[in-house]
């Protein structure tokens, strides 16, 4: 991919501005920038960080909720052909200095909050006021005339969310970003777009958004922290067309009292991703919530992605969809053999919309890869799904969530499913614990209020078959999450303190 082939992310920030200097770039609560304004901003702001030394090549760290300054912080790094390298503030103050340090970025912006929690562990780093940016700005600064972009450089560095140890940093090039931003606009994303943003700025759900928003020259609306009413209001206020929302906000946002009677006849598309998103739950936002509904599934890294367009396929709510233009899929076996459809296998693809590797991490990066019989790299998803004869995947778990109790493979979200037609059952999750009889035996975690754990589980077990049966229930209040709403099932284990057999 050339350098004329590449979307040139500041260089349509720019000519956005002249074309519509008055249009609403940027939102978030009653602060608001026009175009105009932003990109004055954004320039000032890169000139100031030139002066301090940034340059092509290097990496800015970010540790802050969403805010408009943040949407400007964006604009500011990339027009330097800089990388910017977004922080999730819910990370532990080790792995704070840990990315920091892997990012290799000098300069790191903070808002109030994250600065008293991060100051001593980022000692020997620069820390800049995200909330008081004006005290940083030099209104004198000049941007310096922009570089020639090279498609192979960093974009943004995204770090994987771990829950223990180091995140990986997914490095995502200005070609990989390019194919992002132009697969969007056949969704519909353009000048007169309004998308609402209510997932945070350091997370890649969030980006594949926002991101494409400010490439056509439309408007973003941020929220920084979600709340049902506040989403609804804002569809309302802004008359928002676009919206990303991962499957717990669009549960929260359907059972809200006042969802019915708010005016969401604006929107036009509504996107889902990052977690398991129930068929039945599809059914009702298709139901009850104006515009389509398209489901993404894929890796932060690339790979192959898949995309179903639900309000185009009712039928095919049980699966994720197909792969996505340009994209290619296998699924193999333990040995690297070829299943037939519908049979189980781990998820590899390929497409030109893959990461330029783990930062710093060449071994990692090579784990990452398979090869196949003809020297073809494949990304591993690390996945269980299968195929359908016409192409649409059925994702089963996580291979590492796979349970092998004696010696036969279980898949938690079959149990799942079972335990989520019991009644007074809101949700489940099913994880392995260790068992002497059978090394491994499943677990379920319930929350059902008011529920009888143990009747739960005879009921279960009498729908799941000898091999699957659950050797106990824990009732619980809710399912621990991430921030984009992924069940931590590895707290779910490691806090398991029953007994089995």
């Amino acid at each position: 991919m050339t350098a004329d082939s590449v979307f040139d992310f500041p260089a349509a920030l720019a000519a956005n501005a002249a074309a519509r200097p008055d249009h609403p770039a940027v939102i978030c609560g009653s602060a608001r920038l026009s175009w105009r304004d932003y990109w004055r901003r954004a320039e000032k702001l890169a000139g100031t960080l030139a002066d301090h030394g940034v340059k092509p090549g290097d990496s800015v760290a970010s540790i802050a909720a969403s805010s408009v300054d943040y949407a400007v912080l964006w604009g500011a790094v990339l027009r330097l052909r800089a990388t910017i390298a977004p922080l999730a503030p819910s990370s532990t103050a080790e792995q704070i200095a840990a990315m920091v340090a892997d990012s290799g970025a000098q300069l790191v912006f903070v808002d109030a909050a994250n600065r008293a929690a991060f100051a001593d562990v980022l000692a020997g780093r620069t820390l800049i006021d995200l909330d008081a940016l004006d005290r940083f700005i030099d209104p004198t600064a000049q941007a310096p005339a922009l570089a020639p972009l090279d498609p192979k450089a960093g974009f943004n560095i995204i770090y994987s969310s771990g829950t223990t140890g180091t995140p990986k940093g997914i490095v995502q090039s200005c070609a990989m970003r390019s194919l992002h931003i132009t697969g969007a606009r056949r969704l519909g994303y353009g000048p007169d777009s309004v998308t609402l943003c209510s997932t945070p700025l350091y997370s890649n759900t969030t980006l594949v958004s926002f991101i494409p928003t400010l490439a056509w020259g439309g408007t973003v609306v941020l929220m920084p922290k979600f709340d049902t009413g506040e989403w609804l209001g804002q569809v309302a206020a802004h008359k928002v067309t676009h919206a990303m929302l991962v499957p717990v906000q669009y549960r929260r946002l359907l059972a809200d009292p006042g969802f019915d009677d708010t005016d969401l006849s604006s929107l036009q598309m509504k996107f889902c991703t990052s977690a398991p998103f129930a068929a039945d739950l599809k059914a009702e936002v298709l139901r009850r919530m104006p515009g389509g509904l398209i489901e993404f599934f894929g890796m932060t890294e690339g790979g192959v992605g898949f995309m179903l367009v639900a309000h185009e396929h009712p039928g095919k709510l049980h699966t994720v969809g197909q792969p996505q233009p340009g994209h290619e899929v296998r699924i193999i076996d333990e040995d690297g053999r070829d299943v037939p459809p519908g049979t189980p296998g781990e998820i590899v693809g390929r497409s030109p919309a893959t990461m330029n590797g783990y930062r710093n991490r060449p071994d990692l990066t090579a784990k990452a890869y398979w090869i196949d019989e003809t020297g073809k790299l494949w990304l591993r998803t690390g996945d269980i799904g299968r195929l359908d004869e016409e192409g649409f995947l059925t994702l089963m778990d996580r291979a590492k969530d796979m349970i092998i109790s004696g010696g036969f493979n279980i898949y938690p979200s079959d149990l799942e499913a079972v335990l989520l037609t019991l009644p007074g059952v809101k949700e489940a999750a099913v994880v392995g614990v260790a068992s002497e009889a059978w090394g491994e035996t499943p677990v379920a975690f319930v929350v059902a209020p008011g529920g009888d754990a143990e009747g739960l589980r005879s009921a279960a077990n009498a729908q799941l078959g000898k091999t699957q049966r659950l050797a106990a229930v824990v009732l619980i209040d809710e399912l621990p999450r991430s921030h984009i709403g992924k069940v931590l099932k590895r707290e779910l284990r490691d806090g398991f303190s029953g007994k089995v057999a």
